[in-house]
């Protein structure tokens, strides 16, 4: 089974070019860190309220990147709130997206090719091998907005996610997003990650407008 970041790759490369889509590079690097985050808690090793984020379970996951992140939750002497360690992984592990791609490449989802670009620089490119992870995600999120389903707690960290980092238009019309979007919203309120995630992405842009204004 995919984690949560790994749809998010899917989702976000275009699966004829294996080019990224038009998404704020720090906007979806956050996204990605708190994807990894939902996973933990939703395999019990974190737990998260309001204020603060505190480790349940530290021993090894069997994943090296969950580990990771682990392991420095595990090592903070003090309690401290989701958005600070979004803030603190993303800083941490900087190539976070890379990492996720050479998973999917790791589990013949995506392949490489290095091609010479104007013989200056390799531009890398990763197309989807096999669609099914990608159809089998934008289907599930579809079916779950499109109807009157109570999303189960893996779609409503998805949907929350999707909503994040701007790729609600990669799974659905603009028509159907303008007649869905009170649902699409109330599904993602339900996350209390999600939550602190978009609270990360408003404090970034508001950050970066500061350094541009100054």
């Amino acid at each position: 089974m995919l984690t949560f970041a790994e749809e998010l790759i899917l989702l976000a490369l275009d699966d004829t070019t294996g080019k990224f889509r038009h998404t704020s590079n720090a906007k979806f690097e956050l996204v990605l860190v708190g994807a990894m985050l939902m996973n933990l808690a939703l395999m019990d090793r974190i737990d998260t309220d309001l204020e603060n984020l505190i480790t349940i379970d530290s021993s090894n996951t069997g994943d090296v990147l969950f580990d990771r992140i682990l392991s420095l939750l595990s090592a903070s002497p003090g309690i401290r709130d989701t958005d600070y360690w979004i803030q603190r992984v993303r800083l941490e592990i900087p190539n976070l997206r890379e990492l996720l791609i050479q998973q999917l490449v790791a589990k013949g989802i995506l392949k490489k090719q290095d091609q010479k670009f104007l013989w200056v620089f390799n531009l890398r490119r990763y197309p989807v091998l096999d669609n099914t992870e990608q159809k089998e995600v934008k289907t599930r999120i579809r079916d779950i907005v499109l109807s009157d389903d109570i999303p189960d707690p893996h779609d409503i960290v998805l949907i929350s996610l999707i909503t994040s980092c701007g790729l609600l238009r990669e799974v659905f019309t603009k028509e159907e997003l303008k007649e869905t979007e009170k649902r699409i919203y109330q599904i993602a309120q339900m996350d209390l990650i999600g939550q602190a995630v978009f609270q990360s992405i408003v404090q970034e842009i508001v950050t970066s407008a500061g350094h541009l204004a100054y």
